[in-house]
C-alpha cells in the first residue's frame, strides 16, 4: 500500500458517494442506539426501497455527532441539515422533504454555540465516516499519515514532530507524549510493545468509547505510527468488555487494515512489521493505571506495581512498553499530516491542541464536545452547554472523574488547561465534566465519588484500602449530622495521608473530591456538625408521618 493506492481508493469511494443526490448520515453510536436509531435505520432502508430511491438516496451509518441529548440524530448531506430525536414514524417526512423545505419540528440549528464554539480534531471524522468501512476512512485522508511516516520520515523525525506539537497525554496526568515516546525509542531490546489504554471507567465519561465506536481506524493508525517511531512490532488495545459495540468495530477495523496491508508484515514494503490484538478488561477502574493495566493484559490480577521501573523501561512481559490512551493516539495522524507546529498553534502555552469532554449532569446540552485548550469553564457551561435547565442555578462543575474535584461558580472564568484545573484542586482527567445544580448536596457528591474509589480500590496497599473506607465513614457522619468539630480536621488529615502514602494514582487522587468540597463548600460540612446536647438527626416522625422537632 502506497500513496497512489490510497489516492485511488479515496477517489473511488468519494465518486461512489457523490453519485447520490442525498446522503443520510444516521447516528449508530451507543447513545443513539439506546434511543432507537437502529429502527430508524431499518425504516429508512425499507422506505427507500419501497420508493425506488436506491440510486439517489444513500443511507450511511455513522458514529456520534455530539449532541447526545437530541439523539437519534440524522444529518442530510450535502445540505448539512440536522434533525433531532428522530423516530421511525418521522422517516417518511424526512424523505418527503429531501430537496425541499426541511422538517421544522425536527430541525437543529447548526449555528448554535454547541456546534459553533467547538473545534474538531480528534472528532473530525465522527458522524462523517462509516466506522465499519475502511474505504470511507481512507476517503477522509485515512492512513495517509502512516504511509507518510513509514515511507518518508525517520523514526527520530516522527518522535520530534510529536515533541514539537506539545501533545500531552489525554488520559489524566498530562505527561508530554513526545518525551514518553523518546524514552521508549531509546530503550534497547529485540521486543517492544505499544499499548492503547481504552479502559475508560470514570462515572459520566464516554469520550474514548465514542471515538472507538465512531472512528476506530484513527486509533489503529495512531498506534502504528507510534510503533514505527519507538521500534515496536506488536500492539494491544486494552478495552473494557462493557463496550461491546466498540469491541465489535475495533475487531472489524483490525481485520480490514490487515487485508489492506496497513497492519501486519512489511507495511508499505518498508520492512516495518506491526501486528495488533485486543485484550478485554473486566471493568476494574484501577486498570486505568498503567501498571495495573499491564498486569491485567498479561493475564494476571489487575493490581498496580511499584515504580520505578516505569513501563517505558520494563512494561508488558518485562519489555519496554509505550502506553497512551485513546484520545492521545487519535491526535497522532493529524499531527504527522499537518505538522507539529499546526497542533501547537492551538491552545495555551503549556496545554496545546484541543480536548474532548463528556458534558453531563444538570446541563441543557449533554453530549460529547471538543474544544481548544484555554476555553473557560463558563463558556463550556453557558454557551456550549446551554446553561442549567429547570430554572435552577449552577453550583459546581466536577472535572476529572473520581480523581478530580468540584469547582464552584466563582471559578467559572478559569481557563481549561492542565495547570489551571490543578490549581483549583481538580484535574483534567480523561475528560469527564459533570455539572451540578443547586439541588445537590456537596457532601453527598463527595461521598458518591469516595464510595466509587473505595469499591474500585484493588486493596493492595493499606493507605488506600483502609484510608478510603475511613474517609467514607467520616463523610457518613457528616451526612447523618453526627460529626463533631474535630472531624473536619481529621477528615482533611486522613485525605492527605491517603494521597501521600498510596501506591498508585487511584489512591493518590481519590480524596480530591473531598478536599475540593472542603475548600469551596466548607459551610456545608460545618452545618452538619452536631450542636451540644443534640444527637444525630433532630427530626423524628409521629405515627401519622408529620415531622416534629425534638429538643436536645
Amino acid at each position: 500500500m502506497d500513496n497512489n493506492e490510497l489516492t485511488i481508493i479515496a477517489a473511488t469511494e468519494l465518486e461512489t458517494q457523490e453519485k447520490y443526490a442525498h446522503r443520510l448520515h444516521i447516528c449508530a453510536g451507543t447513545g443513539c442506539i439506546s434511543t432507537d436509531s437502529e429502527n430508524v435505520i431499518k425504516r429508512m432502508q425499507e422506505l427507500v426501497k419501497e420508493r425506488g430511491l436506491q440510486d439517489t438516496v444513500m443511507i450511511k451509518k455513522v458514529g456520534c455527532m455530539g449532541l447526545c441529548a437530541a439523539g437519534p440524530i440524522v444529518k442530510v448531506e450535502p445540505e448539512g441539515i440536522l434533525y433531532k430525536t428522530v423516530a421511525p414514524e418521522d422517516v417518511e417526512d424526512i424523505l418527503d422533504a429531501l430537496g425541499g423545505h426541511p422538517v421544522e419540528r425536527l430541525l437543529i440549528d447548526t449555528q448554535l454555540p454547541f456546534f459553533a464554539r467547538q473545534k474538531k480534531n480528534t472528532l473530525e471524522n465522527s458522524g462523517e465516516v462509516n466506522p465499519e468501512q475502511i474505504d470511507d476512512y481512507i476517503a477522509h485522508n485515512g492512513y495517509k499519515a502512516l504511509v507518510k511516516a513509514v515511507t518518508s520520515m525517520t523514526r527520530e523525525e516522527v518522535v520530534e514532530e510529536i515533541k514539537k506539537s506539545g501533545l500531552r497525554g489525554r488520559g489524566g496526568a498530562g505527561f508530554p507524549t513526545g518525551i514518553k515516546w523518546s524514552i521508549v525509542a531509546q530503550e534497547k531490546g529485540d521486543k517492544k510493545y505499544v499499548l492503547c489504554n481504552a479502559d475508560e471507567g470514570d462515572p459520566g465519561a464516554f469520550m474514548d468509547r465514542s471515538v472507538l465506536e465512531s472512528d476506530p481506524h484513527v486509533i489503529l493508525e495512531g498506534m502504528a505510527i507510534a510503533a514505527y517511531a519507538v521500534g515496536a512490532n506488536e500492539g494491544i488495545v486494552y478495552v473494557r468488555a462493557e463496550y461491546p459495540l466498540a469491541v465489535k468495530r475495533l475487531r472489524m477495523a483490525i481485520r480490514q487494515a490487515e487485508r489492506k496491508g496497513l497492519l501486519g508484515e512489511n507495511i508499505c514494503g518498508t520492512g516495518f512489521n506491526f501486528t495488533l490484538d485486543m485484550r478485554l478488561g473486566a471493568g476494574a477502574f484501577v486498570c486505568g493505571e498503567e501498571t495495573a493495566l499491564i498486569s491485567s493484559a498479561e493475564g494476571d490480577r489487575g493490581v498496580p506495581r511499584t515504580r520505578p521501573p516505569f513501563p517505558a523501561v520494563k512494561g508488558l512481559f518485562g519489555k519496554p512498553t509505550l502506553i497512551n490512551n485513546v484520545e492521545t493516539f487519535a491526535n497522532v495522524p493529524s499531527i504527522i499530516l499537518k505538522g507539529g507546529e499546526w497542533f501547537s498553534s492551538i491552545g495555551t502555552e503549556k496545554s496545546k491542541g484541543t480536548k474532548v469532554f463528556a458534558l453531563t449532569g444538570k446541563i441543557a446540552n449533554t453530549g460529547l464536545i471538543e474544544v481548544p485548550m484555554g476555553i473557560t469553564l463558563r463558556e463550556i457551561v453557558y454557551e456550549i452547554g446551554g446553561g442549567i435547565p429547570g430554572g435552577h442555578k449552577f453550583k459546581a462543575i466536577q472535572t476529572g472523574g473520581p480523581s478530580g474535584g468540584c469547582i464552584p461558580e466563582e471559578c467559572l472564568d478559569t481557563a481549561v488547561d492542565y495547570e489551571s484545573l490543578k490549581e483549583l484542586g481538580s484535574m483534567m482527567g480523561s475528560g469527564g465534566m459533570i455539572v451540578i445544580d443547586d439541588t445537590s448536596n456537596m457532601i453527598d457528591m463527595a461521598k458518591y465519588f469516595v464510595e466509587f474509589s473505595m469499591e474500585e480500590s484493588c486493596g493492595k496497599c493499606p493507605p488506600c484500602r483502609i484510608g478510603m473506607r475511613r474517609i467514607y465513614d467520616m463523610l457518613s457522619k457528616f451526612s447523618k449530622g453526627e460529626a463533631e468539630e474535630k472531624d473536619i480536621a481529621e477528615l482533611e488529615q486522613m485525605c492527605h495521608m491517603v494521597i501521600s502514602a498510596s501506591l498508585c494514582g487511584l489512591g493518590k487522587s481519590a480524596p480530591n473530591p473531598v478536599l475540593s468540597t472542603l475548600r469551596y463548600f466548607r459551610h456545608e460540612y460545618e452545618e452538619k456538625i452536631k450542636k451540644p446536647g443534640i444527637v444525630g438527626d433532630t427530626t423524628e416522625k409521629t405515627p401519622a408521618g408529620t415531622p416534629v422537632h425534638v429538643a436536645g
